[in-house]
């Protein structure tokens, strides 16, 4: 019996499809490359290009209160990452170890948080925090911040984290107990390095959306703290100065590195894992 091969053609994209996507990625990307170019404009105008000047990013370093509100963005970023990382990481290790009928439902109730709408989620957590306050005499600021932003990145973690879970052979855990491992010692010895791609994947994605918040931050934050995306609206309420144009340039380009950085480990995972599978089947 002969073995026929199946091959399947793959067709490009005509050129209405090709003109399609670029009037997309042009609709959407435009708007941000006009706001980096005007960052250096020498004068205020919004609409007439007069000349380069980085005075606009040193009056950004010099002003107080946007460097407070860098600081608080970046501590409540770090923290909230590596608290969402650590706990996002036993979570998804004990929902794997669960049966399927408790872990499906489990898992769905992971991910709605994600699907939930960020208000929704930011006014709840104010009214949460409001209401422990009145019991507990505590107001919101930074450590409600800090708890929402921890609060909303665990999912991610947890759904970064699954998938290599899913990869990891149970027969290296059992070996490695057999071996004379306690379950702990096997857990940092066997599960943690090889479910490290996930951790580090969804440690760069909590931090990523913990810089990027506002509406979740605005809710949660109180009178007293403010965060870049807080500061930025309050002053646009005032008047759109080159200042904010060059601060949106700054997050931009900085989520921008991260997403990069993660598009590339993603990347080398996937070689990587086609690497072992073809030397599997050789």
């Amino acid at each position: 019996m002969k073995n026929t091969a199946v091959s399947t053609v793959v067709k490009k994209p005509g050129i209405l499809g090709r003109s399609y996507t670029a009037f997309i990625l042009f609709f959407l990307y435009a708007p941000i490359f006009i706001l980096i170019t005007f960052s250096f404009n020498s004068t205020r105008s919004r609409s007439v290009w007069t000349g380069f000047t980085l005075d606009w990013y040193r009056s950004l370093f010099l002003d107080s209160s946007i460097m407070n509100a860098f600081y608080t963005t970046l501590i409540v970023a770090v923290i909230s990452a590596i608290v969402a990382t650590i706990a996002g990481t036993f979570a998804a290790v004990g929902f794997h170890s669960m049966r399927r009928r408790w872990r499906t439902p489990l898992m769905h109730i992971n991910n709605i948080p994600m699907m939930n709408a960020d208000i929704a989620t930011g006014v709840s957590l104010s009214l949460l925090f409001i209401s422990l306050g009145m019991v507990l005499r505590f107001r919101l600021g930074f450590g409600t911040l800090l708890l929402a932003h921890i609060t909303f990145n665990i999912p991610y973690v947890v759904l970064s984290i699954m998938p290599k879970l899913r990869q990891l052979d149970n027969n290296l855990v059992d070996a490695a107990c057999d071996l004379g491992c306690t379950w702990i010692k096997a857990f940092w010895k066997v599960i943690v390095p090889e479910i490290m791609p996930g951790i580090i994947n969804g440690l760069i994605i909590a931090f990523t959306l913990s810089i990027d918040d506002f509406v979740i931050s605005y809710f949660t934050a109180g009178g007293n703290v403010m965060t870049l995306p807080m500061q930025i609206f309050a002053m646009t309420r005032r008047r759109i100065s080159p200042e904010i144009n060059a601060l949106s340039t700054i997050l931009f380009l900085t989520v921008l590195a991260l997403l990069i950085v993660i598009n590339i480990r993603e990347s080398k995972q996937e070689e990587k894992l086609h690497r072992g599978e073809d030397s599997r089947d050789r």
